[in-house]
C-alpha cells in the first residue's frame, strides 16, 4: 500500500471516529482535506478499518468500549423485537469499531418485504423509508429510525436493511480475512453477554 493511501485512511479513519461518518463518505471527505484529485486512489475498507482501530487505540482505549457494549446492547434489543425477521447485525457495531457516534445497521431476512415496515406500523414506531444500496450491490429498502441509549443517554440511528429471506445464504460468506461479516442473535448476544 502506498503511503498516500495509508494518509487518506488515517485522515479518513479520524473522520469515521470523531463525526461518525461512514466509509465511502468519510475516504472522499479525506482525500478532499488533504488536497487531492477526485479521481486519486482511495484505500479499501480494509485498510481504512485498520487505521480505525489503531485511532481507536489511540485516542479512544478509556471510551470506545463502553460505548460499543452499549451500541451492543441497544442492537440486541431492536433485534429481539424484530425475531421474526431474522435480524443479523452488521456494520461496525457487529466489526467492534463502533463509538457513540456510530448508527447501528441490521439487516432483515423477510419472506415479505412489507412485513418489517408493517410491524413497525403496528406499534407505532416512527421511521423513514428510503432506498440504500444492499451488501450485494442491489437496491433495498432501508426503515431508519431513532433509538435511545440509556447508557450513552442520548438517540442512536438505527437503520433496518430489508432483503428476500434467500438473501440470507450469501449474507453469511466470510470476507478476505475470514471473518462473519454480519451476526445473528445467538451471536450478538454471546457479546454482550461477554462484555464486549
Amino acid at each position: 500500500m502506498d503511503s498516500l493511501a495509508l494518509e487518506i485512511a488515517a485522515t479518513a479513519a479520524r473522520i469515521v471516529v470523531e463525526e461518525g461518518l461512514e466509509f465511502g463518505p468519510a475516504k472522499r471527505r479525506a482525500a478532499k482535506q488533504l488536497g487531492l484529485a477526485a479521481r486519486a486512489q482511495l484505500p479499501d475498507n480494509e485498510t481504512l478499518e485498520d487505521a480505525v482501530r489503531e485511532y481507536i487505540s489511540v485516542f479512544c482505549a478509556d471510551t470506545q468500549p463502553a460505548e460499543l457494549a452499549a451500541l451492543r446492547k441497544l442492537a440486541l434489543a431492536w433485534m429481539d423485537r424484530l425475531k421474526q425477521f431474522r435480524p443479523y447485525l452488521a456494520g461496525a457495531v457487529w466489526h467492534g469499531t463502533a463509538t457513540r457516534l456510530s448508527d447501528i445497521y441490521i439487516q432483515l431476512f423477510c419472506d415479505d418485504p412489507k412485513s418489517a415496515e408493517i410491524a413497525l406500523i403496528e406499534n407505532r414506531v416512527d421511521y423513514e423509508p428510503r432506498t440504500v444500496t444492499g451488501f450485494t450491490g442491489e437496491q433495498v429498502e432501508a426503515l431508519s429510525l431513532t433509538a435511545f441509549s440509556r447508557e450513552l443517554d442520548e438517540p442512536i440511528g438505527v437503520h433496518l436493511m430489508i432483503h428476500d429471506h434467500d438473501d440470507v445464504r450469501g449474507a453469511l460468506r466470510r470476507d478476505s480475512r475470514g471473518r462473519v461479516p454480519r451476526g445473528d442473535i445467538a451471536a450478538v448476544r454471546a457479546l454482550v453477554e461477554a462484555g464486549q
